[in-house]
C-alpha cells in the first residue's frame, strides 16, 4: 500500500474545517482515484499524455471508472455551462427516485466545487467537501446520489460539464441556499461579488428540507 500512496499526487481535498481528507487511495496507469471523507464521493485524476503537439487524456472510461467506485453507473445526460467569475450555481439536487449521481469537471477556467451529504443515515450527513477544479488540473469529481452540489466560477468563461445518471426532472428539483448557517461553507470569495440567479437566492436552508 505504501507504494500506491507514493504514486498518488496530493490534491486539494478539504473538509469543512480546511483539512486534507484521504480515506481511500487507488491508482492505475490511466487514472488516480481518491475517496473523500464523504463516503462514495471520489476525486479522479486522469493521466495526461503530452508532447509537442499538445496533450491527450481519457476524461471518462466506463470500465475503469466502475472498477474504482465499485458500482455500475449508466450516465444518460451530459450538461454544459459557461460562467463568468463570481457566478455561483447551487446548491442543487433531485429528490426521490429521480436522484442523480454526477461526474463533474471543468474544461476551461477554474471553479470551486462543493458537495453536501444529504443522506440521513450517513455519519457525515450535513457535512460538505470542496475542491478546486480547473482546465489545467483536469480533475473530476464523482458525486453519488443523495448529495447536493454547487460550484463557484473563479475565472471568466469557466466551462463546467457533468454527466448525470438520471434525466432532469422538474418536479424532483430541489436545493439549499449557498450561505446556509448550519453548513458554514467558506466559498473563498467576497460575498458581495457573488452572482446568483433569483431562484438560487431563494433556496431553503438544510433544516427546512423535506428529504
Amino acid at each position: 500500500m505504501q507504494g500506491k500512496l507514493e504514486c498518488v499526487a496530493q490534491i486539494n481535498l478539504l473538509d469543512s474545517n480546511g483539512h486534507m481528507q484521504y480515506d481511500k487511495l487507488k491508482n492505475c496507469n490511466k487514472v488516480k482515484v481518491s475517496e473523500t471523507y464523504l463516503k462514495g464521493c471520489y476525486v479522479i485524476e486522469p493521466k495526461i499524455f503530452e508532447d509537442e503537439r499538445g496533450f491527450f487524456f481519457e476524461s471518462y472510461n466506463k470500465k475503469i471508472f466502475e472498477e474504482y467506485i465499485g458500482q455500475i453507473i449508466d450516465f444518460v445526460q451530459d450538461n454544459h455551462s459557461v460562467s463568468n467569475k463570481g457566478v455561483l450555481r447551487g446548491l442543487h439536487f433531485q429528490k426521490g427516485r429521480h436522484s442523480q449521481a454526477k461526474l463533474v469537471r471543468v474544461v476551461q477556467g477554474e471553479a470551486l466545487d462543493v458537495v453536501v451529504d444529504l443522506r440521513k443515515d450517513s455519519p457525515t450527513y450535513g457535512n460538505h467537501f470542496k475542491v478546486r477544479l480547473s482546465g489545467e488540473s483536469n480533475r473530476l469529481v464523482f458525486i453519488p446520489k443523495g448529495m447536493a452540489h454547487g460550484f463557484l466560477a473563479l475565472k471568466n468563461d469557466t466551462i463546467f460539464t457533468y454527466k448525470c445518471d438520471e434525466y432532469y426532472h422538474k418536479a424532483s428539483e430541489a436545493g439549499i441556499i449557498f450561505n446556509d448557517k448550519d453548513l458554514k461553507i467558506d466559498w473563498e470569495f467576497p460575498i458581495e461579488d457573488l452572482i446568483l440567479s433569483e431562484k438560487d437566492k431563494n433556496l431553503p436552508e438544510i433544516k427546512d428540507l423535506d428529504l
